[in-house]
């Protein structure tokens, strides 16, 4: 039995946060109620993060390395595949040879294990046309997060020197989030009913190649995984502070170029922490995001 996580929204709701903050907070913890058990009310992520790394004992410390074990006792290949994808690697060929030049037929049965256990997702580019460009990622949030920032760190957490690992993380925090919330933000807009995603709503996914040239962050089709119709793209800018501009539209409009299915007509449409300055531009916030969770009237 798959029993699910709390979500962005009751994340939100349980520790009292504003929209964006409690997608922070759910890319920290997951929605795991044990590290969320520690999270006091009025805190920001970075209290949180500082209050955690301080402790070895703390539920955000020791919770992925107790479901690691619990579910890869004895699959140290798996649990050396899964680490390599944590660090950011997301391709076949680069997790291969980053897990020290695995074969092929050894790589592909650790990959089924992650993928079976649901541990990690392989996706695949949403067009018009087949594609074998197959990228895998991390699933759950939190142990993304842990694979990114602790594992690594938990000699320094017991040695006293959070401090320098809370520094690390600040300082990678931007760039992590920016690739971490986009699975988090495809969800959120699935969820919203047909009538509030762009294009007329339907199948929610992204599209890629093999040389990330072109890259959208958001593809609405008639149909997945190969559609006939692509009814709108997004991009995603997750900044701290900066909107969306019309830099970010103009190289989704030339991304779009590229794209089989899409044409000139094809809607455009952002997803942004901070709003959009591009005038008369579809446009997705934090709030109206996070209601995809709220329970239907």
């Amino acid at each position: 039995m798959v029993v699910p996580a709390l979500s962005p929204g009751e994340v939100a709701e349980m520790l009292e946060l504003e929209p964006a903050d409690a997608f922070d907070a759910y890319l920290v913890t997951g929605g795991l109620p044990l590290i969320l058990d520690e999270w006091e009310r009025g805190w920001s992520l970075t209290e949180f993060l500082g209050s955690a790394v301080s402790s070895p004992t703390s539920a955000l410390l020791v919770s992925a390395e107790r479901a690691l074990a619990a579910e890869f006792p004895t699959e140290a290949q798996a649990r050396s595949v899964l680490g390599t994808i944590g660090a950011g690697e997301r391709t076949f060929t680069t997790i291969g040879r980053e897990a020290g030049g695995l074969q092929r037929t050894s790589l592909s049965r650790s990959l089924t294990t992650l993928t079976s256990k649901r541990v990690v997702a392989a996706e695949r580019p949403l067009s018009t046309t087949t594609s074998t460009a197959t990228r895998y990622r991390v699933a759950d949030p939190y142990l993304r997060f842990w694979l990114a920032f602790l594992v690594q760190s938990l000699p320094e957490i017991e040695r006293g020197r959070g401090d320098r690992v809370l520094a690390r993380i600040q300082e990678g925090w931007s760039t992590w989030r920016g690739r971490a919330i986009e699975p988090v933000l495809r969800e959120a807009l699935d969820r919203l009913p047909l009538a509030e995603q762009p294009g007329g709503g339907g199948a929610v996914g992204a599209y890629w190649t093999r040389t990330n040239v072109p890259e959208i962050d958001v593809v609405i089709a008639d149909r997945a995984p190969v559609a006939k119709q692509i009814r709108a793209v997004g991009s995603i800018t997750w900044h701290e502070e900066a909107a969306f501009d019309r830099r970010d539209r103009d190289e989704l409009i030339a991304h779009r170029a590229q794209m089989p299915g899409a044409t000139s007509e094809t809607p455009l449409f952002a997803i942004a922490r901070n709003g959009s300055t591009v005038p008369d531009l579809e446009t997705f916030g934090p709030e109206q995001l996070l209601q995809a969770w709220s329970a239907p009237e």
